[in-house]
């Protein structure tokens, strides 16, 4: 029987030899490979030859030498073949893998008889394998297809997951690898069955309001919903009138709704909204969509076009496509068609310069098979008239509603109906935040903002031994200081008089075109009509533009980033509230 060696001589010298290099440079050398009886007889010639120093070594040693080098790899490889036909036959395995025993004793029996035959060729073969590597190594391609002939499938260095039965003995080495390390069958972990994700459950119940002050405060927030709608109640029958009728009728129209901010125009239209849908569940009415749109909320007014088309039918498309989407929609007829109501909140913001999104929003309810019913609503009263051409506002109709601001005794109504038998405030404290307020705006939301200030400095000075634990008249007039001294305010009480003058005529010229934005040469108009009404002289256009730019570096005015001088536009940074509010303190 044979017993195979790995070819190992890294321990002999300093440098090890790669037998690849050694096969390589013979492929390249002319002469062809000596037979096995030469080879034969070339070892023991070199066995009884000195040893010669590599400078005076001839050139035929030196070939001679790797010769005897090659024969022994071919001779090994050729033993290699013949045990693997022997052992394919009875076993499964591809590949020839000597035991770890045989490895061994195979090594310490031949260590003997390799140092005695290479001892005298080792230093040759070294210098010539410096020489090959230094100067033409063979490619890393031609190195591949040489050793792929008994490269095993996987190397050692990766780690491999191999899946085989309990009494398998069968291993995977490298060929001419000295260390055989056992192989590391990891375990493969369990997938749960069943597992169902899960939110982790509260710890803690939510809170609850710790005492009646805190209690108000969470009643009187802007977002909490109110359990009935006061003060508003002839406005939502008109509103839920117009809706219905058309929802029976089949039929589309426009409804144009105005008011100052704070007046309850969306919260009406929501509460409408919400009865007319139950009416619908309980099949009293036939059913329709609602969709609702904000102008606030789209960087373009071509926008409308996309949120309609999404909200309607859960699909995106650019604001052209779906601008022909809808007038496809709403023009043809279509079997068991639904009607549509769509509410436009801040209308003014959905203006262009050929303002063709009003015109087909105001349009398409005309159609005859469109079914669509559009509420609108908007802070002017007149802004179809101001903003609006003529082709628009015929399409607007006539169909208007004006929310007028509160009154201090339908403010006082809408806190008390808010706390709902929840005494923390004092009458006389109640009456004098509806009175401040009515005679400013009329805005509940700033009215609802005050009241739960004053509840939070009422809570904060109740460790006093003369707290007697309700708003009272004093936390009331801190909170109006607060709401009414803030830093702008201020600002703007120490203006001088063209300053001042100059932010009336902003708050004037916005109320006469019904926008929020205007151009600077529309404000210095006028700007210089107060100018006369007060008895001063009028200013110069560089001077209006100095002050102007005071303003906007006070950051009460906000100025386009242009040089457009005259033209650029011009917004206010602060409450219109806030500015008459100073104004009139002054």
């Amino acid at each position: 029987t044979f017993s195979l060696t790995p070819l190992r001589k890294a321990h002999r010298g300093p440098v090890a030899q790669d037998p690849a290099v050694v096969l390589n440079k013979l492929s390249i050398s002319d002469s062809p490979p000596p037979s096995r009886d030469h080879s034969s007889r070339a070892e023991v010639d070199n066995e009884n030859s000195p040893m010669l120093p590599v400078a005076m070594t001839p050139r035929s040693s030196k070939r001679k030498s790797a010769q005897l080098v090659s024969s022994r790899i071919r001779k090994q490889l050729n033993l290699l073949d013949n045990q693997q036909d022997l052992n394919s036959d009875g076993e499964d395995e591809d590949e020839f893998v000597p035991s770890k025993k045989e490895m061994q004793s195979s090594s310490e029996d031949d260590d003997g008889e390799e140092e005695a035959e290479l001892h005298s060729d080792e230093e040759v073969v070294l210098k010539k394998g410096r020489r090959a590597a230094a100067g033409s190594r063979t490619p890393r391609s031609r190195q591949k297809t040489q050793s792929s002939t008994r490269t095993p499938r996987k190397t050692p260095n990766k780690k491999v997951k191999v899946r085989q039965p309990e009494n398998s003995t069968s291993h995977r080495v490298l060929f001419f690898s000295p260390l055989l390390s056992e192989q590391i069958t990891p375990s493969t972990p369990r997938t749960p069955r069943g597992a169902t994700p899960s939110i982790p459950c509260r710890s803690l119940p939510a809170r609850q309001p710790a005492n009646v002050l805190e209690e108000a405060r969470t009643r009187l927030h802007v977002s909490s919903v109110p359990e009935s709608l006061p003060c508003r109640e002839q406005e939502f029958q008109d509103i839920y009138s117009f809706v219905e009728s058309k929802i029976m009728d089949g039929t589309g129209g426009c409804m144009y709704i105005s008011g100052v901010p704070g007046t309850g125009k969306t919260a009406t239209v929501h509460e409408v909204m919400r009865c007319l849908q139950h009416a619908a569940d309980v099949d009293e009415i036939p059913p329709f969509h609602f969709i609702e749109i904000n102008g606030m909320k789209m960087t373009d007014p071509h926008q409308a076009y996309v949120q309609i088309q999404q909200k309607l039918t859960g699909q995106k498309a650019t604001a052209d496509h779906a601008a022909a989407l809808l007038e496809k929609r709403f023009s043809n007829p279509a079997p068991r068609k639904e009607t549509t109501v769509l509410l436009v909140d801040e209308l003014d913001l959905l203006w262009t310069r050929k303002q063709n999104v009003m015109y087909n929003l105001f349009d398409w309810p005309t159609r005859r098979h469109a079914r669509l019913v559009v509420l609108t609503i908007a802070n002017t009263m007149d802004l179809p008239e101001r903003i609006m051409i003529n082709r628009v506002a015929s399409r607007l109709g006539l169909t208007r509603m004006s929310f007028q601001p509160y009154s201090f005794k339908q403010l006082q109504q809408i806190i008390t109906s808010r706390l709902n038998k929840v005494k923390a405030f004092e009458e006389d404290a109640l009456q004098l935040v509806s009175r401040k307020v009515a005679a400013l705006s009329g805005d509940a939301r700033r009215c609802l903002d005050i009241c739960r200030r004053a509840t939070e400095i009422c809570e904060h000075s109740a460790a006093e031994p003369s707290a007697t634990g309700l708003v009272g008249m004093s936390h009331v007039m801190e909170a109006l200081n607060e709401m009414f001294s803030s830093a702008y305010t201020t600002a703007i009480k120490c203006a001088s008089v063209q300053e001042q003058l100059f932010l009336r005529a902003v708050i004037a010229e916005f109320r006469r075109l019904g926008l929020e934005e205007a151009t600077f040469q529309q404000v210095f108009v006028q700007h210089q009509a107060l100018c006369r009404v007060e008895g001063l002289q009028p200013v110069s256009v560089s001077e209006g533009l100095a002050v102007c730019q005071r303003l906007g570096a006070c950051r009460l005015l906000l100025l386009e980033p242009s040089r457009l001088g005259v033209l650029q536009r011009i917004r206010i940074n602060v409450s219109q509230d806030d500015v008459l509010y100073s104004l009139k303190a002054d």
